[in-house]
């Protein structure tokens, strides 16, 4: 497998598996192309600069130095792009090698992993606003500058896509409430606190915060003008259905919210105990007994209780996974250069909470 580092045995570039080996793919950028061999090219060249008397002759490595940073200039002002890495994979590192130096950070794997681009995904959306909720609650102090700027960035294009599409504000609110209370904390506390920037700066983003909340507040959910058939026409047992497809007991009770007979079907102490029994374990759930005024367990009180208690499970509907043989974290339809023979069998996905986990030291 090549060498992922910046190393004289592959200096960064990208690559692809084929049937006679691993082969080089051009550069993304035409116009970035052009100018490193612009770029090459002078730095094989003496520069004289300065008057006769006081001339003064740069060497090839001041050349090809300069060349590396216009390259660098060249990603930092490109604005098309919010993130100007090319793959969008990363490679999970906690020790040094001759290969790499240092280890891989939080920050470093924030920015690689194009969190911009899977939020548009309706598949990913959950997933990347349950990271960035755990990142809030914990590990926002762990995140450089860049990623700490990346992640505001992110968090807007969020807010700004439920206000178009109205797709579950309710846990946008969930996280907006636990990044306000974590940065009022920091704020609070800014001798302590290790936060990157002005003082000013956080300021300003949480009054933006406060901003973005009172505009979900103020969200009005608009009505469907739809004259074919509607949820409220199936019959009964299609209702109770889609009602035992929910794993979130907030869902549950919102969707009874809409009309009286989704509101009956969503009180059957049958779907509440399945809803338990798929979340908790019985030796959990047993601890925490319930029983209503007629003496029956209250299986709804009890969801709600051990939840308190205990994690739930999380579906969705893709999410990272890790490649066991290659160190690589990676969304799954963009791929990575694994040089398994069965690629498949080395792959698990990645939970929020594992995500956060891999790089802890």
């Amino acid at each position: 497998m090549p060498f992922l580092g910046q190393d004289w045995r592959s200096p960064g570039w990208r690559w692809v598996k084929t049937e006679d080996g691993w082969k080089r793919c051009e550069p993304f950028s035409p116009a970035l192309e052009d100018g490193n061999n612009q770029l090459n090219d002078i730095s094989h060249t003496v520069i004289i600069a300065g008057d006769d008397e006081n001339e003064e002759v740069y060497s090839t490595e001041d050349c090809e130095f300069a060349a590396k940073k216009r390259k660098k200039d060249h990603f930092r002002n490109n604005t098309d792009s919010q993130c100007f890495y090319r793959e969008k994979w990363i490679y999970v590192h906690k020790e040094s090698t001759r290969e790499r130096h240092g280890y891989c950070t939080l920050g470093e794997a924030f920015n690689r992993l194009d969190f911009s681009s899977a939020i548009q995904d309706i598949r990913r959306f959950n997933y990347v606003v349950k990271l960035l909720q755990l990142i809030a609650k914990s590990q926002l102090t762990s995140l450089s500058g860049a990623a700490q700027k990346n992640y505001f960035n992110i968090l807007d294009k969020i807010v700004q896509k439920v206000m178009e599409d109205q797709y579950n504000p309710r846990l946008i609110k969930d996280l907006l409430q636990d990044l306000s209370s974590t940065l009022c904390i920091l704020i609070r506390g800014v001798g302590k606190s290790v936060l990157v920037g002005n003082i000013n700066i956080w300021i300003c983003r949480l009054e933006t915060i406060l901003l973005w909340q009172q505009q979900l507040k103020n969200l009005q959910m608009n009505k469907q003008v739809n004259n074919g058939l509607t949820l409220s026409d199936l019959p009964l047992h299609m209702l109770n259905n889609i009602l035992y497809r929910f794993s979130d007991g907030w869902d549950i009770i919102t969707l009874g919210q809409v009309t009286p007979t989704l509101y009956m079907l969503s009180e059957d102490r049958q779907l509440w105990k399945k809803l338990c029994q798929y979340h908790f374990a019985e030796k959990q759930f047993c601890r925490h007994l319930i029983p209503s005024e007629k003496g029956h367990i209250d299986w709804k009180l009890m969801y709600f209780a051990l939840q308190k208690y205990y994690p739930i499970k999380e579906q969705y509907g893709d999410t990272l996974h890790f490649c066991r043989h290659c160190s690589i974290l990676f969304w799954k339809d963009t791929g990575h250069p694994c040089t398994a023979s069965d690629p498949n069998t080395c792959l698990m996905p990645v939970s929020p909470q594992h995500f956060i986990d891999l790089f802890k030291f």
